[in-house]
């Protein structure tokens, strides 16, 4: 007997921690966060009005690259992956994968995020800055869940490619990377201070 493997899921996986420079990087990059959730207006408005425990640009700044030389700096480092993950699942692109946007994510103790994906997108990802003791994990979920109908569960022992949800726990520098249909999530943030992290969208 034999098992074949089909329609297998690929989440991408790399680290900037080991680039040169990156403890000096990555403090900027954290800078540059706390900076735009203090002037961000519009930003603090739109979390209050959805209820976001804490700062998110997604709703009011679709410009960082642009905007500050550290966002432009990171873009060039996600480029690259977002083109390795694209060829790594064989994609025929006409073109490389074009950043679409990014967006800061400052998640105070005891925020989340509740299970979405990302329309109008290809890829999704999320690059993380602080990850305090107790930060939260990133959920993702079996894209089968819904067509499962009377599978049983499975063993808690069982492989993490046959678990119905995978907990990814990301260090300072990881970068994740996954098809935009693949729903996720980020549960409770049960951390003493701030998780920092940055999410953007390939077309």
């Amino acid at each position: 007997m034999s098992l074949r493997p089909l329609f297998v899921t690929q989440v991408y996986e790399a680290s900037l921690a080991a680039a040169p420079g990156f403890a000096a990087f990555n403090a900027e990059l954290a800078e540059a966060c706390r900076m735009l959730a203090e002037e961000d207006g519009a930003g603090r408005a739109w979390c209050r009005a959805h209820a976001y425990r804490g700062y998110t640009s997604y709703g009011s700044l679709n410009d960082l690259p642009n905007r500050m030389p550290e966002f432009a700096e990171l873009k060039r480092h996600l480029d690259k992956h977002a083109l390795a993950y694209a060829r790594a699942l064989n994609f025929d692109l006409a073109r490389k994968p074009r950043l679409e946007n990014l967006w800061v994510n400052i998640l105070k103790p005891g925020g989340g995020h509740t299970g979405h994906i990302h329309p109008h997108a290809f890829l999704s990802g999320t690059v993380y800055v602080e990850t305090p003791p107790g930060a939260s994990a990133l959920k993702l979920e079996d894209p089968r869940l819904a067509m499962m109908m009377a599978r049983p569960g499975v063993a808690t022992d069982a492989p993490e490619t046959e678990q119905p949800f995978v907990y990814l726990k990301p260090a300072p520098g990881t970068v994740l990377i996954w098809e935009s249909w693949l729903r996720h999530e980020v549960p409770v943030n049960l951390a003493k201070s701030d998780r920092i992290s940055i999410s953007f969208n390939y077309a």
